[in-house]
């Protein structure tokens, strides 16, 4: 499913830019704008329930607070994290999408890994990606599915020099740059970096916190030919861009 001649689209948390940030509201909206599928993050639960949340705990994103590990999945579910969505589960995720959309799922909690692969196993692991910028947890996942695309989230220099090694260990996929290297490094440096990365025969993965980044300068229609998947927190806006650019 992944291998695509053009560019595939994944709303940033579902459509984190308009809608509460990793709903279900967020996922199908997306979808639903265009979107190829979705980028989510996962912990686990106290009593051992995969659930969809960016930080550690539920207070930036909720009418609650607490850590989620320290909390069951029924009580999490009492959380409004906006327009009335509850946390979902990862199945429901799933469920919520159609059968042809991607999923990204972003391990946050080495403790969630066993359970995301079977719940993964059991829901089409082609039209899924799991990624991490915690390599021990990408390692660990490996040990419960050998299958499933994997993709490295790069978030600091020193972790570049171990990806040759890494994409043999892991059988990556995919290595996930941010656009925040273009400011940090500047931007023939961060080309350079990812021809070395494609040379590999590692798919590139674009991501940001920020969406203006993708446009500043052009930044993206620069990139052209250089990355396979882009992670937009306004998936619309993005759609229209790489139409206009000849990348959709």
């Amino acid at each position: 499913m992944w291998e695509r001649n053009d560019v595939i689209v994944l709303g940033h948390r579902g459509c984190m830019g308009k809608l509460p940030e990793n709903s279900l509201l967020a996922f199908k909206k997306a979808v639903e704008a265009g979107a190829d599928g979705v980028e989510l993050d996962v912990w686990l639960t106290r009593d051992g329930r995969v659930v969809v949340m960016h930080d550690e705990t539920i207070d930036r994103t909720s009418d609650m607070s607490g850590r989620q590990k320290d909390m069951t999945l029924e009580e999490l579910k009492k959380a409004d994290i906006g327009l009335g969505e509850r946390i979902p589960t990862l199945e429901e995720v799933f469920e919520a999408l159609p059968d042809d959309a991607f999923i990204n799922v972003e391990l946050k909690d080495r403790d969630a890994v066993k359970e995301v692969a079977r719940i993964v196993k059991e829901n089409n692991p082609d039209r899924v990606l799991i990624s991490s910028f915690d390599i021990e947890a990408l390692r660990e996942y490996r040990k419960h599915d050998k299958e499933t695309r994997i993709g490295l989230l790069i978030d600091r220099e020193d972790v570049v020099p171990l990806i040759p090694k890494l994409k043999d260990e892991l059988n990556l996929w995919s290595v996930n740059v941010p656009m925040e290297a273009i400011p940090l490094i500047g931007f023939e440096k961060t080309v350079q970096a990812i021809k070395w990365a494609r040379s590999l025969g590692l798919k590139v993965v674009l991501w940001t916190e920020n969406d203006e980044l993708f446009y500043k300068d052009d930044n993206l229609l620069k990139l052209k030919g250089l990355f396979d998947v882009v992670i937009a927190n306004d998936v619309e806006r993005m759609l229209s861009y790489l139409k206009n650019a000849g990348l959709r």
